[in-house]
């Protein structure tokens, strides 16, 4: 086994290193290099491994086997020669924010609620932390404030390798029963617990964390949250959609959700109003059509809903088959076929057959779509009819 010193935890702001290639193998996902030292944080825990790059090798990413550490590049290296590494520092402090702002959170929760952490994950886009007890959203508001007070006081980050006499006496947080040299990670009046990952040294750098949602998850909750830039990142895109919503609405970007409730309330009243104008155009095409006996009807525009509701209309005053089509945008036509009291099903299935269709539903009443024009519409229902 080749060991690897780990800068990463010598300095966690380290960006840049020289090191020695010890080893290089061609594997499938490229090449894995061993060095004798690296600031590359490899992936475990929840966190995602570092990327950047060994010379001129892009280094994709960074794992740990039977106590090796693996990088894998695009490129080989030749073992023996001195290298420099650069590790994408945005991505790293990225981590760093979230990770440890998950602390914070996770640490006051199991301080009010006694529940525990039992599944982390940091994505590229929002961190998922499940507990094992219910939270209500008036609960998770309160537990934001209170960790981004405790962000803003600043306090300094204390990592330590207690004893293990003295880690019988420490209260931290672990999943595990741990043995050896164990990493205790502090962040003051909020968490303390055992932690192999990257984290800023002063609370204040996490910046802020927005505790997205919460949700119920097996026995617990899942909670989705953001730490960091990302939180800015995120404050920036609901207020571009913000103002979007406010020029739509010509309204001021603190009075949008005002503005949509007048929306509603006047889609609501013109919904009413289409509703008994369409009623009225149902009850005047049965009166149309009474004791007319079969009835083919082509309609522009109109929904599936409108085409049943039509249907159902003039199949009652007809006294006999009423088929109704309306063309769809990819030309398609959506239809609707009653008979009071009739068998549509073999006539359904030799139509859906012959025009390229689909749908069923009930002896009497069956809806769906087909393939064809006008024309072989006609003609299939002159022939069938």
């Amino acid at each position: 086994m080749i060991e690897t010193r780990r800068l990463y935890y010598e300095d966690v702001y380290t960006k840049e290193f020289t090191a020695t290639v010890m080893e290089c193998r061609e594997e499938k996902k490229g090449y894995r290099v061993i060095l004798d030292e690296s600031a590359f944080y490899p992936e475990g825990g929840g966190q995602p491994s570092d990327y950047g790059t060994l010379g001129d090798a892009r280094v994709s990413e960074v794992h740990e086997k039977d106590g090796e550490l693996l990088h894998y590049t695009d490129k080989p290296l030749k073992t023996g020669e001195t290298v420099v590494g650069k590790i994408n520092w945005e991505h790293r402090f990225d981590l760093m924010q979230q990770h440890s702002g998950e602390h914070i959170v996770s640490g006051l929760i199991h301080e009010k609620y006694g529940y525990d952490n039992v599944g982390f994950h940091m994505g590229s886009d929002v961190i998922t932390i499940d507990f094992n007890g219910p939270l209500t959203e008036v609960q998770m508001e309160e537990i934001e404030q209170k960790v981004n007070q405790k962000i803003w006081e600043n306090s300094e980050v204390e990592i330590t390798y207690p004893t293990a006499e003295e880690l019988e006496e420490l209260p931290y947080r672990s999943k595990k029963e741990l043995t050896g040299k164990v990493r205790i990670v502090r962040f003051p009046g909020a968490d303390l617990c055992a932690c192999c990952g990257t984290h800023v040294s002063h609370t204040g750098e996490i910046g802020m964390v927005k505790l997205l949602s919460v949700m119920k998850f097996r026995e617990g909750v899942r909670m989705e949250m953001l730490c960091g830039k990302r939180v800015l990142d995120y404050l920036n895109m609901v207020g571009e959609q913000n103002h979007k919503v406010s020029v739509q609405l010509s309204a001021k970007p603190d009075r949008t959700a005002e503005a949509v409730a007048r929306m509603q309330e006047e889609n609501f009243r013109l919904k009413g109003i289409v509703l008994r104008y369409e009623e009225e155009m149902y009850a005047a095409e049965a009166k149309k059509w009474e004791n007319a006996g079969n009835v083919l009807l082509f309609k522009e525009g109109m929904e599936a809903d409108s085409v049943r509701k039509l249907t159902d209309a003039v199949m009652n005053t007809c006294k006999g088959r009423c088929a109704v089509f309306s063309k769809n945008a990819d030309g398609s036509y959506k239809y609707a076929i009653g008979e009071c009291d009739g068998d549509l099903r073999s006539f359904t299935k030799e139509m859906n057959a012959a025009l390229n269709g689909r749908g069923g539903g009930k002896p009497f009443f069956v809806q769906g779509s087909v393939q064809a024009s006008e024309e072989e519409i006609r003609e299939f229902i002159k022939n069938v009819w």
